[in-house]
């Protein structure tokens, strides 16, 4: 079997190969790492509660500096963004128990952030992406 590592996929809007397998419900963003089918992964989005505090997350996003952090709370995680230089950010992530930062450019990036509106509705077919979810959690020991 190969073992698959890598450090830093990288993710824009325009690429040639689609990486994001969509956004389920509870807006965790579904990537295929470097393009790869075989290789999927969630990570969790941002979740607000009202209008300001989705205005207040997307004034943060975009005036972070390189260097600067921001952190998505959720009930049973988070998740870091990076601001790694301009135009260039990333998220944190493990993958075969390795650290892994996933690249984004701002409007990728953006775009993403912009699903945790209120009114925002997912694809009727990334309603199974949820599911999968919730049999993977399913699926983990409660206590370890």
């Amino acid at each position: 079997m190969e073992a698959f590592f890598c450090l830093s996929p990288c993710y824009r809007l325009d690429d040639e190969s689609p990486w994001l397998e969509g956004i389920d419900p509870s807006r965790h963003y579904w990537i295929k790492v470097n393009g790869d089918s075989n290789l999927t992964l969630a990570l969790p989005g941002l979740m607000v509660s009202s209008m300001s505090e989705l205005k207040q997350a997307i004034r943060q996003f975009r005036l972070m500096q390189p260097g600067e952090t921001m952190t998505l709370e959720r009930i049973a995680s988070s998740c870091k963004l990076h601001c790694v230089g301009i135009n260039c950010y990333a998220i944190e992530s493990t993958i075969n128990n390795a650290p892994v930062w996933h690249l984004f450019d701002q409007e990728s990036l953006d775009s993403l952030l912009m699903t945790a509106h209120p009114n925002w509705q997912c694809a009727p077919s990334d309603i199974e992406l949820g599911r999968r979810m919730l049999l993977r959690s399913l699926q983990t020991a409660s206590i370890t």
